[in-house]
Order: structure tokens, then sequence, then C-alpha cells
């Protein structure tokens, strides 16, 4: 199994949180998602499934966009499996899928079908290629020409929410409205718009997420449950989000979400590079 990442070059630094390779040659992979960010998947070899929160099943496509995610997601896949992944910032999301993402929270959409044969073409060259500096090289332009403009004011009220769920272990949602000059309902719409989920989901899940990055490098659980109400509140929250138990992200947590819990995985909460 080989799973490495890299920072967007300046040009989609804007768009792009980080870039991935995955490879396993392994027949079957099996695994959970955590509560992901949108992102675009190019499925250089096999295909599968994942289960959501709510019980849906969805297949994969070859070229895949997930939209946020609310919940852990089981997944099977038949190998091997090789992806190349684009996570995306919510600025990004905007730009590029132009789907409100609250619609497609907890879904998979068909990539070709949303992009065009330009998408097909890009995996056709992606599948030709063995390494991700050279795979990040080749999706650039793609990212370029599909990118449409976001208006400025919705691109300081995402940098608004990030820097508000950056600043603390227990983000407040009251917090979040007293930093931005709209009305609560503004700011929930357009958050859901653009992280695909309301301000009180996104403070549970990244509280979550630190948590369970916490305990996977060995942290002691008491302190780490003291942004909950309790360690039972804590166990909960930990198993939606990341489908562990704060005792199996210590044991048996597959080798995938471990890497994606690192503090620079996905780059959620970084400040955006200026291209």
């Amino acid at each position: 199994m080989h799973l490495e990442f890299l920072p967007p070059p300046p040009a989609v630094a804007s768009l792009v949180t980080i870039f991935y390779l995955y490879r396993s040659d392994e027949p079957v992979v099996e695994g959970i998602e955590r509560a992901d960010v949108g992102q675009i998947r190019f499925m250089l070899r096999g295909s599968g499934e994942l289960r959501f929160p709510q019980g849906h099943v969805e297949p994969s496509c070859p070229v895949m966009i997930n939209g946020p995610g609310t919940g852990a997601a089981p997944y099977r896949v038949e190998g091997p499996f090789h992806c190349f992944g684009i996570a995306l910032s919510p600025v990004g999301w905007g730009s590029l899928i132009g789907i409100p993402a609250h619609e497609r929270a907890d879904h998979v959409t068909d990539g070709i079908a949303l992009f065009g044969p330009r998408a097909a073409a890009l995996l056709d060259q992606l599948r030709g290629l063995t390494t991700l500096p050279d795979m990040i090289a080749a999706s650039e332009s793609f990212l370029i020409e599909r990118a449409r403009p976001v208006p400025p004011e919705h691109v300081r009220l995402c940098e608004a929410v990030r820097a508000w769920l950056a600043e603390s272990e227990v983000p407040r949602v009251q917090a979040l409205f007293d930093s931005i000059p709209l009305s609560s309902r503004q700011v929930v719409r357009l958050v859901n718009h653009y992280f695909g989920a309301p301000p009180k989901l996104l403070e549970r899940k990244f509280r979550a997420l630190r948590a369970a990055s916490a305990l996977a490098e060995g942290a002691d659980p008491r302190g780490v449950a003291e942004p909950f109400y309790d360690q039972s509140h804590m166990i909960r929250e930990i198993r939606h989000f990341t489908g562990h138990t704060p005792g199996t992200l210590a044991a048996r947590m597959d080798p995938v979400l471990a890497m994606t819990l690192s503090p620079g995985a996905f780059n959620e909460l970084a400040p955006p590079e200026r291209g």
C-alpha cells in the first residue's frame, strides 16, 4: 500500500488543499473513510462502492466527485486500486463543481458527466503516468480551464469560516456569526453552499477529527475529552465522524485512515496560499 500527499502549485492553491496518490495491489480493498472534504478522484485502477452515513450505497465512477462528508463512510473496492485524488477547498468546490455542496454531501457525482470529454481524456493521460508530481502537472491546466470566478465576498466568508474552525478546539457558532457582517440566515446558507453542512455540524466534525487525530498520535484520552460533554460523548462523536472508537483508533485502525487523520493530510484548516 502506498499513499503520498503533495501540496498544490501556486496557480491552483486557492482551489486545492492537497493532491494525493493511493495505490494498493490487493484483490479487495476495504476501509472506512473519515468525514472528508469535497474531492475529485480519478480511478486509475479498480472500482467499488461507498456506504454513506444515511445508509445508502453508491458505486464509484471512473472520474468521481465526492461531496463533503457528514460522517464516516465504509468502502469496498475490487482491486488492484490506484487513485489520483484532488482535495478541494470550499472555494475550489464552488469554482470547479458549481453545485451547492450540501446538495452533493454524502453522494458521488459522475465527473465525466459533469466535466465532459476533457475529464475522460485526462483520466486516460493519468493512467499512463506513474508519479504524483507528473499527475499534478497533467491536471493543473484542467483545473485552471474549469475554474469559474467566486464572488469576493464569498471567498472572504470561506476564509472567515476556516479561521473560526482553526482558532479553537471548541469553535462556537455564535462567534462565527459575530465575525461576519451578514445575517445568521445568510451565513448558514452560504456555509451550506460551500462547505456542505451548516456551522453547527462543522463545529462537531472538526472537534471530533481533532480528537481522533490526537488519540491516534497517543494523546491522553482524558485531556482529549475536555472539549466534549463527557467521555461517552467524545466516543460517540469520534465513531460518527471516523467510524472508529478511541480504542480501535489505537489498536486496529486501517493505515489509510491513520494517514488521513495526520495533521497535514488534507490541510482543511490551513490558510490558503495565494497564487
